[in-house]
């Protein structure tokens, strides 16, 4: 195995963290917002739906910032403040005595949650272009670990309570911004750096970069729908569990380790040669077809081994996502795929604005005490009916990708 770099093994070991404590939370995060606020499953959907709108917001607005900061001043001050500011907030929802202390938080996490950017940006200063593609494979896998492990360790942690994983994602935190401060090395040179610009660092900006290239509208209308529907899962799956089945902490923990190993395994030996072999616009439309499937399926299994057969199927729906990602690539050149990066990162940031004000009040609405039919997967429903509108879109497009051309001869890109 070939020596591995001091800084591209921090910035591994930042995505493995980041991974295991975003996993950790998330089966006490119900608990926990039902425990702070008095409040029943359906108000902590609804609470839970806010805040993740308020991450989003903070996101959505900074993250160009945060990249453009990074590139004036380094990614080490960058990297490192971004560490700092999540164990504050996870130490800060740990102790929270009120739903103000939890808003504080989760406004602090947006604000300093932006590590990918500058992480990636740290692997391509000090990587050569031919070895690019094997790192951030890495990458990939490295968070694939961390949301394998993380899940497990907090659907244990929470049945000793469920401010006991926040208290342990924010020692990983900190453990990680101490590690950082000690061997990470900045990466980036003086003469490669450049002034703070706004209008790089403006996120509605960067929604009208490259908006003129043919067929990049209906990618991007299709990426910014899947990532609504997608974020079902990190926004409802413990409500959905306990509302419909009255799960444990273990066992929402248990569900979404079985939900990392196998997305890793569908990403890890399965993506790669569906994409080579149909191309890129056949493989979302497969991966849509078998996310709107299990979607269907949760929304109506009256019985949680039931909805556990669904998750079977849902792993491919891993392949919408670097599929859409490689066709908008494709409508670039060599020289602006900075720019269709960040074309893609502010779609993205729109979804996880619009996902939590669409899909928590709907599960919040048909698992209150006055709902006038209890239904704690109507926000899968919902999922479901976005994610066929994605694939109604996908399957009346053209692809002009080289990939697909070879297989689709004589077709064009729709114009919008």
């Amino acid at each position: 195995m070939n020596f591995v770099p001091r800084p591209v093994r921090f910035v591994l070991a930042t995505i493995i963290i980041d991974a295991i404590g975003f996993g950790i939370i998330m089966p006490v995060t119900p608990d926990l917002l039902m425990d702070v606020g008095k409040m029943d499953v359906a108000a902590a959907a609804r609470f839970g739906g806010l805040l993740a709108l308020l991450y989003a917001g903070f996101q959505f607005l900074l993250s160009p910032v945060l990249g453009n900061l990074a590139d004036r001043y380094g990614r080490r001050p960058i990297l490192l403040g971004s560490l700092a500011g999540y164990s504050v907030n996870f130490a800060l929802m740990a102790v929270a005595p009120n739903l103000g202390w939890l808003i504080a938080g989760q406004a602090l996490a947006g604000v300093f949650g932006g590590t990918y950017g500058p992480a990636q940006a740290a692997l391509a200063d000090i990587t050569a272009p031919k070895d690019r593609a094997r790192i951030f494979g890495y990458v990939g896998a490295a968070f694939g670990i961390g949301f394998t492990v993380g899940p497990a360790i907090g659907g244990l942690l929470g049945e000793f309570g469920p401010r006991v994983p926040f208290i342990a994602a924010a020692a990983l935190a900190a453990a990680n911004f101490l590690y950082g401060m000690i061997y990470f090395p900045e990466t980036l040179s003086k003469e490669n750096r450049r002034a703070f610009d706004w209008r790089r660092g403006n996120p509605f900006g960067a929604l009208k970069m490259l908006s003129h290239l043919p067929g990049i509208i209906p990618i991007g209308l299709v990426l910014l729908l899947w990532q609504i529907a997608s974020l079902i899962y990190p926004l409802t799956w413990g409500y959905y569990l306990i509302a419909g089945f009255d799960a444990s902490p273990r066992m929402i923990g248990i569900s979404l380790t079985f939900v990392g190993i196998t997305l890793a395994l569908v990403q890890f030996f399965l993506t790669g040669r569906i994409v080579v072999r149909i191309g890129e616009r056949r493989a979302a439309i497969l991966g849509l077809c078998a996310a709107s499937t299990a979607f269907a399926g949760f929304a109506v299994a009256p019985h949680l081994p039931i909805a556990m057969l669904a998750l079977f199927i849902m792993p491919f729906g891993s392949i919408i996502q670097p599929s859409l990602a490689a066709m908008v690539s494709q409508r670039g050149q060599a020289n602006n795929q900075g720019e269709i990066q960040g074309f893609t990162a502010s779609i993205m940031s729109l979804g996880a604005m619009i996902a939590p004000v669409t899909l928590n009040p709907t599960i919040a609405y048909f698992t209150a005490a006055n709902a006038p039919q209890r239904l704690p997967g109507a926000a899968f429903i919902m999922a479901a009916l976005i994610a066929l509108i994605a694939l109604m879109i996908m399957v009346r497009m053209r692809s002009a990708a080289s990939t697909d051309q070879s297989r689709d001869a004589g077709d064009h890109l729709i114009s919008h």
